[in-house]
């Protein structure tokens, strides 16, 4: 590393296509590859309890894959974030009245 230059210490981010399992799950999951969320920040999609969750929301609303989304997120109990446009409390209500 060139001492002259700053370290870089940007945070890193957390990437929704980075826990895709390559060899089984990349044909289940290339539906993420045209997420707009993969375009967007991801802390916008985690905030912290209490935050706001409406620019994910936003975002999710005009998002071609949203369907897939949730579906992913029901089937694999996520427990954090925003998934296809509902909070994980949102996800919680659906899945109780669907039983």
């Amino acid at each position: 590393m060139d001492s002259n230059q700053p370290e870089d210490t940007a945070p890193v981010e957390l990437n929704l296509l980075s826990f895709a399992d390559v060899e089984g799950d990349e044909a289940e999951l290339s539906w993420q590859e045209r997420a707009l969320c993969a375009q967007t920040d991801p802390e916008a999609f985690f905030p912290e309890k209490g935050g706001s969750t409406r620019e994910a929301k936003k975002v999710c609303v005009s998002c071609e894959v949203r369907a897939e989304c949730l579906e992913y997120a029901l089937e694999n109990d996520e427990r954090f974030g925003i998934w296809g446009g509902l909070s994980e409390r949102e996800r919680r209500k659906l899945k109780r009245r669907a039983v």
